[in-house]
Order: C-alpha cells, then sequence, then structure tokens
C-alpha cells in the first residue's frame, strides 16, 4: 500500500490557515461550486462515513455531504460549517467546509493508529455498573480516569439495582459512597422496575451525552427504557441494514425529545489508559490532588516509598484504601503495553 504523501510544514499552515476563513467566511473551491451552493450554515455531525457525513441543520434535517480537504479530522459530535446543494448528486446534498473549535474530545486508544478521536463536544458521561455479571469497583476508577482526563463530566449508574443481593448490598453502597463523597453524582436505576428512571432521563436532558460499561451490565435496557425515542431510531437503523444493533463502529448522535443528545458506538464504550502516562492518571484520581507534589521525593512512585504523602493520606483516612489499590493496579496493568 502506497504511504500517504505527508504535508510540509508551510502546507500544513496554509491549510490551516485556509480552514480559519472557511469559519469566517466559507468559500467554494471553484466558481462551479459557488453557483450550485448555498449560504454557509451552521451544523451538527450525526455520523463520519470515510469522504462523507451525516450533518443535523439548525432545522432538523439529516443530510449526508461530502467532506472538504481541509478539513483535517471530523467525527461525531463536531460543530461544522455547511452549504446546502440546490440539488442533490450522487446522493450528496451538501459540502461541509470547516469544524469549529471542540470542547472535548473523546478518545479510543488504538495499537495501531495511536489515539483515535471518535466523539466531540461530549458533556457527560453515564459509567454503567451492576451487579451482574459482577460489580467493579476498579472499572468504575478506570473510567473515571478517562473522564477526568478528557475534561468530561462522570455519572455513575447503579443498575439492576434489584438484583442486588443482600449479602452484597453494604458492600456495593459502601463503595459507592465512596464515590459521592468525593463528589461524583451517584444513582440507582432498574429497567426492570422502573426505580430511578426518571432521575436518568433528566439527567440525559439538556446534555451530550455517552454510556458506558462493560458487556452484559444493560446498557441497551436503559436506553430502551430512559430514552425510547432513542430506541426506536436504533431499532430502525439496525433493521434496515439488516445488521444487529451493536454490530457497527460508528459513533452516531440521537438527538433527545427534551434537548440534548445520546453518541452511541461500542467504539467508545470502553476505555483503554495504556496511552496515558504515569502523572496524568496519577492526577486522573481527583481525591489524591490535595496531596499531589508533597511527597518527599520527587519521583515518588507511592508504594513503600519513604515520605509518601499518599500512602500518609491513605493511612490518616483521608483517601480511600480501595480506590488507591485501584490506582495501583492500573500503573501496573500498563506495563503488557510497553
Amino acid at each position: 500500500m502506497a504511504q500517504k504523501r505527508k504535508l510540509t510544514k508551510g502546507q500544513q499552515r496554509r491549510v490551516r490557515a485556509n480552514h480559519a476563513k472557511r469559519l469566517e467566511k466559507p468559500a467554494a473551491d471553484t466558481a462551479l461550486e459557488n453557483e450550485q451552493l448555498g449560504a454557509p450554515e451552521p451544523g451538527r455531525i450525526v455520523s463520519r462515513f470515510g469522504q462523507h457525513a451525516d450533518v443535523l441543520s439548525e432545522q432538523g434535517e439529516t443530510l449526508r455531504c461530502n467532506i472538504r480537504r481541509a478539513v483535517e479530522s471530523l467525527v461525531t459530535g463536531d460543530r461544522v460549517v455547511w452549504r446546502r446543494a440546490q440539488a442533490s448528486e450522487q446522493g450528496m446534498q451538501g459540502v461541509i467546509e470547516a469544524v469549529q473549535e471542540r470542547e472535548s474530545e473523546l478518545c479510543r486508544p488504538d495499537m495501531y493508529d495511536g489515539l483515535k478521536p471518535v466523539a466531540a463536544n461530549v458533556e457527560r458521561i453515564f459509567i454503567v455498573s451492576s451487579p451482574q455479571p459482577a460489580f467493579s469497583d476498579q472499572i468504575i476508577d478506570r473510567y473515571l480516569v478517562a473522564c477526568e482526563d478528557a475534561g468530561i463530566e462522570p455519572f455513575i449508574l447503579m443498575n439492576k439495582a434489584d438484583l442486588i443481593a443482600h449479602d452484597e448490598r453494604e458492600y456495593i453502597e459502601q463503595r459507592l459512597h465512596v464515590y459521592q463523597h468525593i463528589g461524583y453524582p451517584v444513582l440507582y436505576v432498574s429497567a426492570e422496575t422502573g426505580e430511578g428512571i426518571d432521575e436518568l432521563r433528566t439527567a440525559f436532558q439538556g446534555r451530550i451525552s455517552v454510556l458506558v460499561g462493560q458487556s452484559g451490565v444493560g446498557k441497551s435496557s436503559l436506553i430502551d427504557k430512559a430514552l425510547p425515542e432513542v430506541s426506536l431510531v436504533i431499532g430502525a437503523i439496525s433493521e434496515n441494514s439488516g445488521l444487529g444493533q451493536h454490530t457497527t463502529t460508528v459513533a452516531r448522535w440521537y438527538a433527545l425529545e427534551n434537548g440534548g443528545a445520546l453518541i452511541d458506538s461500542p467504539g467508545i464504550r470502553e476505555f483503554g489508559l495504556w496511552h496515558l502516562p504515569v502523572d496524568r492518571i496519577t492526577f486522573g484520581f481527583r481525591d489524591f490532588h490535595p496531596f499531589l507534589g508533597t511527597c518527599k521525593f520527587r519521583d515518588c512512585k507511592h508504594l513503600d516509598d519513604p515520605g509518601c504523602a499518599l500512602r500518609a493520606a491513605v493511612e490518616a483516612g483521608e483517601i480511600d484504601e480501595g480506590r488507591f489499590a485501584n490506582y495501583h493496579r492500573i500503573i501496573s496493568s500498563l506495563a503488557a503495553y510497553k
């Protein structure tokens, strides 16, 4: 396979300059295109397919558009400037001219391609856990680190609350109380009994959200119960394509009836952390913040190092011991990717 020719620094500067001009006043590449395209309009990327993307207009239409070559990166959730074609040509109904600056970027690490953005401008990530197949606060902590690093607000959902066994309820409630004490919102929900569903729907409203969680925790059942308008659209797309609901890795934007949207894709339901340096993972534990930089040695590993401020905080009950143990499990797991 031929390698893609890399642009020189001068060419890259010109591409960026042209992109900035399009944001201010989009222009067509040729006079012919200028005659065929309408005025610049703001829009939102619903989904991306190679050199094409679906754009949600301010009028609520979804239109398939070509992407200008000068647009370097485009993912679901991006705010864009686009121009409507006066007549559809080969199924294309417009042209995407430029992308607005992202407020947040949700990325998926790839062993071959590095860090790949899969969704933009996400405001809240719902971390779904459940007692079945098994409750794991270690997985919750991994998601929280990813949220903190991306600058996206996390919201913890304890799904299948009706299935919490009597002998494990005290333990689960104690672990979730730790997160509440740190400042993370926690909601007990059940798609079966309806517990917490009204509160969950309210939490979705007005936000651009993503649901994450291991297989089997009940993400789909929560969407069916809390967001029936989204469930219907997902079902229709699945039926029309002849594919299963979660066989595609393309992220897609689903508008909610009372404002906000859900971005759904299997590719963003699990986050690897191997691409993060140790210091960023450490900073991803917000309860560590008051103690960072106060260890006796600058290269402290926060294990049995003398003068470790984090270890002292654990012993004093200021940092949860379970969270501290999960932190070291995450750090230890990084060795497998080196």
